[in-house]
């Protein structure tokens, strides 16, 4: 197989780059194009879907069946829901996320005509004003407010500024990248599976890799709230790869080091052949792996099978703590997601029938059905 290295150095940096532009479900245009510009740097060719998804491709040897790997701009935000009688704003979220997250938060609003800064507070935000009230109120989105940096008194006030009922809020992403190769930030869900994707597409070009067939490269823009890749796949793609954050937790096996390889999560088992596959370039490659089951998560490769794609499809993960909130993962789960991707792009298909949609018996797969020796 071909070697291939990955260029950390362009990795982190395309992330810094990713994170600092804003990408709420929604209002993603502006981190579209900067991928676009940033596939016609690496000389990959691609196309848009209406609203911006992005289809790149790498040819193979041949077309089909081709594969493909995914990771989604959109982050999680917020919504003016109301314009409140004392200058403030009420929200709603985008995507699912605590308001425990968001009190504090610094932030961005865009309306039709500007962009405001603004903070994210509780209602009673002052301990000198409300005593121990603050630390009573419930976790809930009817009980924080959006300040912005605005001399403003009431809702006429807001209006005057154009501020409307349904603009956008943009959460600072706030990110620290530490010399012992921790990284802390909001939204690296999944900016971060984004960055690894453009390095395994990098160290793919330096290396002039032979392709067995066709390998795409989606980025999708709703998968924080849960159409994903139901609008960028086409019938050539017979597997899919879904690159995302894993859930490191108590009673979770996921790991901030090495790759977690997800075997379901919420909406059923991931594709027993596919996964397998990927087990088996980690343990050949020496890639560091460990599997986990999510029970409250969803990817794109759920939205994919949902929207009637009967496509092979599976979750690769950085492990990520606190996710959907001030979020950390380390540079060697980066690395080692990078390496598993590459050399997944370059491994031969094993299952050859999934070049046409449907197909005799001959050539279907097998799953091991081996019993154990009876012991009596």
């Amino acid at each position: 197989m071909t070697a291939m290295r990955i260029d950390m150095g362009y990795l982190c940096s395309m992330l810094a780059r990713l994170l600092a532009i804003p990408s709420p479900s929604g209002y993603t245009d502006q981190i579209v194009r900067a991928c676009c510009e940033e596939l016609d740097s690496l000389g990959v060719p691609y196309e848009l879907t209406r609203r911006g998804a992005i289809r790149a491709v790498l040819e193979g040897r041949t077309h089909k069946p081709a594969r493909a790997l995914i990771a989604h701009l959109d982050t999680l935000g917020a919504q003016v829901r109301a314009l409140k009688p004392n200058g403030r704003l009420e929200l709603v979220p985008i995507g699912h996320w605590s308001s425990r997250f968001a009190e504090g938060a610094r932030c961005t609003l865009f309306t039709r005509r500007h962009s405001w800064r603004g903070t994210i507070l509780p209602l009673k935000a002052s301990g000198h004003a409300f005593g121990n009230e603050i630390d009573e109120q419930p976790v809930s989105w009817h009980n924080v407010e959006l300040r912005v940096d605005l001399r403003v008194s009431n809702a006429e006030d807001l209006a005057s500024q154009g501020i409307a009922i349904g603009d956008f809020v943009a959460i600072d992403p706030q990110p620290e990248f530490l010399d012992n190769g921790y990284i802390n930030s909001r939204h690296l869900d999944d900016k971060a599976g984004v960055a690894v994707m453009f390095a395994a597409i990098k160290a793919l070009r330096d290396a002039g890799a032979d392709l067995p067939v066709d390998c795409y490269f989606l980025f999708s823009i709703a998968e924080e709230v849960g159409s994903g890749a139901s609008a960028v796949l086409h019938g050539d793609i017979a597997s899919m790869v879904t690159i995302d954050n894993g859930t490191t937790a108590p009673g979770q096996n996921s790991s901030e080091f090495g790759v977690t390889i997800a075997m379901a999560d919420m909406t059923g088992p991931f594709e027993y052949h596919l996964t397998q596959k990927l087990i088996d370039i980690c343990e050949h490659e020496r890639i560091p792996y460990q599997r986990d089951v999510f029970r409250w998560y969803r990817c794109d490769s759920a939205s994919a099978i949902e929207a009637g794609n009967d496509i092979r499809t599976a979750l690769i993960t950085f492990g990520i703590d606190a996710s959907h909130g001030y979020e950390r993962i380390h540079q060697d789960a980066l690395l080692s997601l990078a390496r598993l991707v590459a050399h997944y792009s370059c491994s031969e298909v094993n299952i050859l029938r999934d070049r046409d949609s449907m197909g005799p018996l001959k050539g279907f797969t097998r799953q091991p059905q081996r019993q154990a020796d009876d012991a009596t």
